[in-house]
């Protein structure tokens, strides 16, 4: 039975990009796998799907069809998705890989927080083992404030999905090392996360209550990449793998970065 492993994130933060590098580092491992397109608007992509949603769903005809904008197209597109469950279960089934790689959509939003999305992704699934990549985009991480978002989101995402969480801060070869240590620190240490955040903002929380916050939002193992790289990539497969081989029950309860 082959492992899921599903990639979400912001707009931008780099999911097709590790999807196509994720697939070299497994095939450059001998590990048999597939990758799954489940964004219906992307217009081009780093690597070749073996199951691609846009060959049953065309954006750009629903914007023409029922005079869509962009937005509204996605949504569309989304629930018609749910009528392509059993083609896409089936095409699924048709292959044997060691690993599923799914590239979800641009807009997460649309794809985690409609119900179209967690049901495409159990009907896919099935009974195997899965674990989710929520990406934290390590440009935007640098702002104390971004990254208590991105960690807000990554909670959010979580328990939507309820599977098990890795995060994974990216681009990291385009930030100064100075501020990537920073970045890494607060994950080490959060009250120096903390601190940022109470001692340059006007969050309407105290500072103890900043602290157990994080406590909760930090709970997830994090690991860093870089897609250029290739920087983390032996660590990313290695806690993914424990993930997975660990079943469905896993979960850290406490911060354990593989930093």
């Amino acid at each position: 039975m082959p492992y899921f492993i599903i990639i979400l994130g912001t707009a931008g933060s780099g999911k097709s990009t590790l999807a196509g590098s994720l697939l070299n580092y497994l095939e450059s491992h001998n590990l048999d796998t597939a990758v799954i397109n489940l964004d219906p608007a992307v217009e081009k992509l780093p690597y070749d799907p073996d199951i691609d949603v846009r060959d049953y769903i065309d954006v750009g005809e629903l914007m023409v069809k029922q005079g869509l904008g962009p937005n509204g197209a996605l949504i569309a597109s989304m629930d018609l998705l749910a009528l392509k469950i059993s083609d896409l279960k089936e095409e699924v089934e048709s292959l044997r890989p060691n690993y599923f790689i799914i590239d979800t959509p641009g807009q997460m939003e649309l794809f985690a927080f409609r119900e179209t999305g967690p049901i495409l992704l159990n009907a896919i699934a099935g009974d195997s083992r899965r674990v989710s990549l929520f990406l934290v985009d390590g440009l935007q991480a640098v702002n104390p404030n971004n990254l208590l978002s991105s960690l807000f989101l990554s909670a959010s995402v979580h328990a939507r999905l309820t599977f098990p969480q890795v995060n994974v801060i990216t681009k990291t070869d385009l930030i100064p090392e100075e501020e990537l240590n920073k970045i890494l620190g607060y994950f080490e240490d959060p009250y120096a996360l903390a601190d940022a955040l109470t001692s340059s903002s006007y969050l309407i929380w105290s500072r103890d209550e900043v602290e157990l916050l994080l406590e909760k939002l930090m709970m997830f193992d994090v690991v860093k990449v870089s897609n250029i790289t290739g920087e983390g990539f032996d660590d990313l497969y290695a806690i993914a793998q424990r993930v997975l081989a660990g079943g469905e029950d896993y979960y850290t309860e406490e911060s354990n970065p593989v930093l």
